[in-house]
Order: C-alpha cells, then structure tokens, then sequence
C-alpha cells in the first residue's frame, strides 16, 4: 500500500452519498491525510463533487487532498481502495423504463433495483461497466478493494466473480445496520443495547439471533417481544425516516417465517409473490405498499441535489455526522490494523451451506489487515434458505446471461421471477423483455439485441 491512502471515488456525481462516505472516512484520524481522487462523466457533477470535498476538509482542518478526472484509468492509477457508486442510464430515461414498460403490461414494482425485471435490466446495463472497472484495476491497482455499492447487488457482485476473481470486491449494502436501529426504535431500545446475527443474501438476510444486552451483562431474546407487540398492533410504529412506508410487511413476515428480514417492507414486496397483485388494491392498502417508489425518491433527491448545489454557492458551514454506511470501517481497519466486524456480501464458498455454491451472501466479516474475512454461518433455517432460492434462481440466469452472452437466458431469468411469474404469463413475459431489451438498446451489449419469440431455440 502506498504511504498516503488513495481512495478513488468512481461514479462521485452521487454527491449526496459521497457527502456522507467522504465524511465518515476524513473524520477518522488515521486516515485524514488521505488522497481522495473523484471521477464521473458529467462535468458539472463532478465539479460539484469536488466542491463538497474540498469543504469536507476545509471544514475538518485536515491535510487531505482531492483531485478530480472525467478518465477512469487516470483516476485509478495507484488506488489502494475503490469507491463504486454509479447508475448506469440514470433515472431519465433507464429506471423510468423500468417502470413504465412493465406497467403497461400490468406489472407493478416498488424500488425495481434489486431483483424483477427491473433488477435483471438494471444488472444487464451495469455490469459491463464494472467489468471494465475490474480490467482497469487489473492493469492500475490489481491490490485494491472495490466497495461495490451498486445494485442490483448480487448480480453485479456474482459477474465479477466468475470474470474477474482476483479483483479483491466486496458489496455492500446499509440495510442491516438501518433496521436495528428501527427495531431499537420500536423496542423503545437504544441500538447499542441490542446484539444480533444475520446471514442471507442481499436485501433477503435474516436476524437469526436478535437479543437485548441486559445490565447484568446477560442476553434475552427479543423475538418473544417483538412478536407480542405486533399481535397487539403496538408495533410497527409508522416509519418516521419515510411515512410513506411503514413496515407492516416485514412484521408479517416475521409472524410467517419466524425470523426478522433486514431490508425494507417496500423492497421484500416486489421480492416475493403474496403482496403486491393484479386486481387487489386491498393488499394494497392493507400493507400500504407504495407502488413506484422508487421513481418518488429519483425526484426527492433531485431536489436534494439542487438544494445542495444552492448550499455550495452560499459558502455556509458544512454539517457531518457519521453514517451508518461500511465503507470507512472497511478502509480504516485494513490500514491501520484495528479490527472491526462489517456485513459483506461476498461469494458463497462454503459460508451459508444450504444455499448454492458461488451465489452472493450477506454475512458478517471481520475486516484487519487482512483484508476482508468473511465468517462462516453453517446452515440457515430451512424456511428462510427455500425463500432465498427463488431469489438466488432470478440472479444467477442473469448472471449466466451476462458471463455466456447468451440472450435466451435474460427471458428465462424474468420467468423464474417470483413477483412477475405470479402476474404475468410467458408469453406477456417474454413481449415485456423484447420491448425493454429495446428500449434500453443504447446502454446494453450488443448481443442483447437479437429480439425473438422462438421458444424452442433455448440451447447455447
């Protein structure tokens, strides 16, 4: 490792989340001399990336630097860790087609970034560009960590595993430490009373131990009581980070399975086949699931962007306080040597054993100088591991389809969908994938353009 860290930012135009890992890695001691080099394609993001910089450290009063580059290669070179925050096609016009393709068909989604159709599309367009990343590091940086945040999480991290599988990844994801501090919040708890252990794939892990820290320095478990206040109708509390969607689907969950899921009622409603249905606004309603929340949240954080730009040229006092994402953790603990525990999403070599060999799992990992060490969890219960399958089955012909170029398997990756095989049938599936893979024809890899209805011809 160089003497001075190099952390480069790929995809920096995401200001608002740069703002916040920016932040949490200056505030570290051991790491305020770093070297922050930023790279985007859009000019004027990037600039304003490099604004927010430049303030985080004028506002600390540290010696870190900053650089900025419209080339990926130039801002590689030398990295000892590497940021990935990018949205390949951007909200207008890729994830509005994601959207508004499938409605016309009578498919519904929530967020669409994660698994569905609009997670296969999303995949389909990203991971070229995270190939080229990992055959840049290769030639730039062949030592460095990627921290991948991008989604579709699994699929993205699954590609680069079977393709690049020297190139030092690993995902992730906020969501575990989000819900305990809402289960904290629901328990009337503070977060730090509460030890836990999850293990799963991405937005589908499960607290298998959730457990109160007593005063004697004892354990209780809080799955009787967390039970018990959903029965009364105590909990779930309307969610204050965003009424538009409570977590009335996870509790449901939790009474069905046993086992509190990590991610957001929003997010598990399009994962799955019960909740979201064609002619049942009741189930709508009764689990106030927002339909097209994603595309709510794009124009909310437009906003935002705008907001802060006008902050930037008032020139006032930057705010930062720390956030609950892993990426300072991970990059403090390998350079200094200090420990920590993160959740990762890494490959599946034997840590969850009753899920496939290679699929992306969320599990903890202690993370020293070492690098990233991921902790084996054995078996997960049983329920949990057949639920994770369903989703594991839509990544991995996604995957398939992107590794052997072979289109046929993007149409077979939407049929195993849960969500869209409980609306759609095959033939409407199949139209739906022709008329995206051409909608999105200027953002994906040629071989995804040979449009087809030919059932039969399924062989490589």
């Amino acid at each position: 490792m160089n003497k001075i860290p190099k952390i480069t930012f790929i995809g920096a135009g995401s200001t608002i989340f740069l703002k916040n890992i920016m932040g949490d890695i200056l505030m570290r001691e051991e790491l305020q001399n770093a070297h922050i080099s930023l790279m985007d394609i859009d000019k004027n993001r990037l600039e304003e990336a490099h604004q927010i910089t430049n303030k985080i450290i004028t506002t600390l009063k540290i010696p870190a630097t900053v650089s900025k580059h419209l080339s990926q290669e130039e801002s590689l070179s030398g990295s000892d860790f590497v940021i990935v925050a990018f949205q390949i096609g951007g909200y207008k016009p890729c994830t509005v087609n994601d959207f508004a393709i499938p409605k016309q068909y009578g498919l519904e989604q929530t967020i669409g970034d994660t698994l569905g159709i609009g997670g296969i599309m999303r995949g389909l367009r990203t991971v070229p560009y995270l190939l080229k990343l990992c055959e840049d590091m290769t030639q730039l940086c062949p030592d460095a960590i990627m921290l991948q945040y991008v989604n579709p999480m699994a699929i993205n991290c699954w590609a680069l595993e079977k393709l690049y599988p020297k190139i030092k990844v690993v995902g992730l994801c906020h969501s575990v430490p989000y819900t305990v501090n809402e289960l904290a919040e629901d328990l009337n708890l503070d977060s730090h009373q509460i030890q836990f252990t999850c293990a799963g794939i991405n937005h589908m892990a499960f607290f298998l131990k959730l457990e109160q820290i007593l005063d004697n320095g004892k354990t209780k478990n809080l799955y009787p009581e967390l039970l018990h206040k959903y029965q009364q109708g105590i909990i779930p509390k309307s969610n204050r980070h965003n009424p538009r969607c409570p977590n009335i689907i996870r509790y449901d969950i939790m009474q069905k399975l046993g086992y509190f899921v990590t991610e957001s009622s929003e997010h598990f409603a399009e994962y799955v086949p019960w909740y979201i249905k064609k002619d049942r606004p009741d189930l709508i309603a009764k689990f106030k699931i927002p339909i097209d929340e994603y595309l709510v949240r794009c124009e909310e954080q437009i906003t935002q962007w705008q907001e802060q730009s006008i902050e930037l040229e008032a020139n006032n006092p930057l705010e930062l306080s720390p956030s609950h994402e892993y990426a300072s953790d991970i990059i403090h603990s390998v350079w200094t040597g200090k420990p920590s525990v993160i959740y990762g999403n890494v490959p599946n070599y034997g840590l969850i054993s009753n899920l496939p060999h290679q699929c992306v799992v969320e599990v903890p990992c202690l993370v020293d100088k070492n690098g990233i060490q991921p902790i084996r969890m054995g078996a997960i219960p049983i329920q949990l591991a057949a639920l994770m399958r369903t989703n594991i089955n839509v990544q991995e012909l996604t995957v398939e389809s992107l590794v052997k170029r072979n289109r046929q398997y993007i149409y077979q990756a939407a049929i195993m969908d849960p969500h869209t095989s409980s609306i759609l049938d095959l033939d409407q599936i199949w139209n739906m994938v022709d008329d995206l893979l051409t909608a999105h024809q200027d953002w994906l890899p040629q071989w995804t353009q040979s449009n087809s209805k030919d059932f039969s011809n399924i062989s490589e």
